[in-house]
């Protein structure tokens, strides 16, 4: 075969006669004329044209997907996707574990004191909301221990109290205390004005109705850095209720919303959280109540 094509090679420009014979010389031999470079060029042309096929194989077909290297922009995408789900999974583990971890403390009898580089707690004024309701109306933290006396009524006379912001023609209903809890869970944290926990934290499942604890107009409803999604409901005689961590919000802006009406589902949203919780605060006239005096104890 070699000395063959080096035969042909040796005449790769000239015209030459290549007789092709049966086995044995059986038959009349078959006489072809041809110039060798155009045999090189065909063979060099079937070449390209098997590698440009091959190309368009990997590229236009789901075949590229086997090979190493060759991403298209979707599985770029299902990538970066992918790596989110990831950090997202490690965050919600580390926050899950710590979150254990309270619990036990919680079982046990561990009480680890707030102060002194200690987890950040949650206040009032990092929702991002500056009602004049549910603002502490002095930095004091005694002036919010039960109970709590809204400073408003002892300063001004009762035809200049302050009156609920959102009120309208029909109005609301007083609160008839003691109420039922915005949702029934196991109290994880209770109300400390010292270290600026100015409400509790109830632990439920994530997605549990979150209910008002009266009748009541949503004066906020959206999404806030520490709290997650929070809404506010102003009652009548100066009391805010305010629900922190929700999962989703079922209010808006304005709505009246009824005694016991559900007003959002409950989550584990925003960056102080250590698992899916709901943080229930009440305020009455800038003023923090402890919300155990309030509720019907089941």
């Amino acid at each position: 075969m070699w000395a063959f094509l080096r035969k042909l090679l040796g005449h790769w420009d000239e015209e030459v006669v290549v007789l092709v014979v049966e086995d044995a010389y059986a038959g009349t031999p078959a006489p072809f004329t041809l110039r060798p470079v155009h045999l090189l060029a065909l063979l060099g042309g079937s070449a390209v044209l098997l590698a440009v096929l091959l190309v368009a194989l990997v590229l236009l077909t789901p075949l590229r997907e086997l090979f190493p290297g060759v991403a298209t922009e979707e599985m770029r995408q299902r990538a970066r996707l992918s790596s989110l789900r990831v950090a997202a999974l490690e965050d919600s583990l580390a926050v899950q574990q710590q979150y254990i971890a309270r619990l036990r403390q919680l079982i046990l009898g561990e009480i680890v004191p707030s102060e002194e580089g200690r987890v950040r707690q949650e206040s009032p004024g990092e929702t991002g909301v500056m009602l004049p309701e549910a603002t502490p109306v002095s930095e004091n933290w005694q002036e919010h221990q039960p109970p709590a006396l809204p400073v408003m009524e002892l300063i001004a006379p009762a035809t200049q109290r302050v009156q609920p912001a959102v009120l309208r023609s029909d109005p609301l209903l007083q609160l008839q205390f003691p109420v039922l809890p915005p949702v029934a869970g196991f109290m994880t944290r209770g109300f400390d004005a010292r270290s600026g926990h100015y409400g509790i934290d109830l632990a439920v499942e994530a997605g549990t109705v979150v209910r008002s604890i009266g009748s009541g107009y949503v004066i906020f409803a959206d999404w806030t850095q520490a709290g997650g999604f929070v809404i506010i409901v102003q009652h009548a005689d100066g009391y805010v209720s305010l629900y922190k961590h929700n999962q989703r919000l079922l209010k808006q802006v304005g709505d009246r919303v009824r005694d016991r009406e559900a007003i959002a589902l409950s989550g584990n949203t925003g960056e102080i959280t250590t698992g899916p919780h709901l943080h229930f605060e009440l305020w009455r006239h800038g003023l923090a109540q402890d919300p155990l005096n309030y509720f019907v104890i089941r």
